[in-house]
C-alpha cells in the first residue's frame, strides 16, 4: 500500500498538525440566566449545574469564566409573574433588574462580551415571543415593541443584540431603530433558523417562561424544513444581521454547514439546553465519559461550520482548556 493514511496518526505531534478542526473557549457564549437581587442562586433541576443567579452571584460566576477564557456572556431573565403583562412592558423599564444588571457587568467587567435576549416571551403574560390577540401572533404590531427592548439595552450597553422572537422583518426593524437611536455599533445576532423544537424544555423550566396557550409552530421553522433555512438567511443578511444563529445545534448541523456554505456571514449554533441536559444525564449514569463526550459534541458544530457556539458547556470546557486538554 503506497497510501496508508495511519502514518499521519501515529504520533499526537503529528496528530496535532493535521488537525482540521479547533475548538478554544474564544469559539464560545456561555448562557447564563438572572433572577431578582434578593433571591439566592436556583439550582434548576433539569439543567444539572446550571441555576439562576442574582447580579451579585452572576458577577462571581463571571470572573471565575473570565479565568478560565470565557469572555462571551449571554443573558436570559427570570421575570416574576407580577410583572408581566400583554405589551412586555416591564422589558423597557429603567428599573428593569435586567438592565441594572448590564449595567453593573459591563462597569466592573468592560472587556466583556455581553450579548442580550430581544423577544417578548420572559415579558409577557401570555408566555409568547410576539403580542398575542384573540389567540394570534401579531407579527408588525410586535416589532415596535422588540425596538423599544433593544434599544433599552443598547442604552444600558450590551454589544450583541439577540432577538430570539422569530418574527419577519425584525432584523431590519431592530437595526434601522438602534441606528435611529444612535447605536449603530452595537450588534445584531439573528436567531435566523430557529425551529419548534422539542429541546427547550429545561430552557423553559429555568425561565418558567412557556405559553400559556397553544405551542410557537407559526413563527419558529418546522423542524422538517432545511431549505427554508436558506429563505431566512438571506433575509437577516440584507436586514442588517452581523451573525446568524442556527438552533438547536447538534440535531441541526446539516443545517449549520448548509449557512456556513451559502452564507458570509460568522455562523453561530446555540446547543440548546435539551442537548445539554441529554448528555449530563447520560454522563451522570455512567453510559458515557463526560470529559471526552462534551469537547467532541462541541467540536462536531464546529466541524459542520458554526464560528461561534452558545452553549451551558462553556464554563466546563473552559477548564478542560485551561488544564490541557
Amino acid at each position: 500500500m503506497r497510501s496508508r493514511p495511519r502514518r499521519n496518526r501515529k504520533s499526537q505531534v503529528l496528530r496535532d498538525m493535521v488537525e482540521e478542526t479547533v475548538l478554544r473557549p474564544a469559539h464560545l457564549i456561555y448562557p447564563l440566566f438572572l433572577q431578582e437581587a434578593n433571591l439566592k442562586p436556583f439550582a434548576i433541576a433539569s439543567l444539572p449545574g446550571v441555576f439562576r443567579f442574582n447580579q451579585s452571584d452572576l458577577a462571581k460566576e463571571i470572573e471565575e469564566c473570565i479565568a478560565l477564557g470565557i469572555h462571551s456572556f449571554v443573558l436570559f431573565p427570570a421575570i416574576p409573574d407580577g410583572l408581566k403583562d400583554e405589551t412586555a412592558s416591564y422589558s423597557w423599564q429603567s428599573n428593569n433588574f435586567y438592565l441594572d444588571a448590564i449595567r453593573f457587568l459591563k462597569d466592573r467587567f468592560p472587556s466583556i462580551n455581553l450579548m442580550s435576549d430581544v423577544a417578548m416571551d420572559p415579558y409577557s403574560s401570555d408566555g409568547h415571543d410576539g403580542l398575542v390577540q384573540d389567540g394570534e401572533i401579531l407579527n408588525d404590531e410586535t416589532l415596535p415593541i422588540l425596538a423599544k427592548m433593544a434599544i433599552a439595552q443598547a442604552q444600558a450597553g450590551i454589544d450583541i443584540i439577540g432577538p430570539s422572537d422569530m418574527m419577519d422583518g425584525r432584523v431590519g426593524y431592530l437595526r434601522d431603530s438602534l441606528d435611529r437611536a444612535g447605536y449603530s455599533a452595537t450588534s445584531i445576532m439573528a436567531y435566523t433558523a430557529k425551529y419548534a423544537s422539542a429541546y427547550y424544555g429545561p430552557f423553559r423550566d429555568a425561565l418558567e417562561s412557556a405559553p400559556k396557550a397553544g405551542d410557537k409552530k407559526t413563527y419558529q421553522m418546522n423542524p422538517a424544513n432545511k431549505r427554508e433555512a436558506l429563505i431566512e438567511a438571506q433575509l437577516d443578511a440584507a436586514e442588517g444581521a452581523d451573525f446568524l444563529m442556527v438552533k438547536p445545534a447538534l440535531l441541526y448541523l446539516d443545517v449549520i454547514h448548509l449557512l456556513k456554505s451559502e452564507q458570509l456571514l460568522p455562523i453561530a449554533a446555540y446547543n440548546v439546553s435539551g442537548e445539554y441536559a441529554m448528555l449530563k444525564a447520560a454522563c451522570e449514569r455512567g453510559w458515557l465519559d463526560y470529559n471526552t463526550a462534551m469537547p467532541e459534541m462541541l467540536l462536531s458544530m464546529r466541524r459542520a461550520g458554526a464560528d461561534v457556539i452558545l452553549t451551558y458547556f462553556a464554563k466546563d470546557f473552559g477548564a478542560l482548556y485551561k488544564g490541557g486538554l
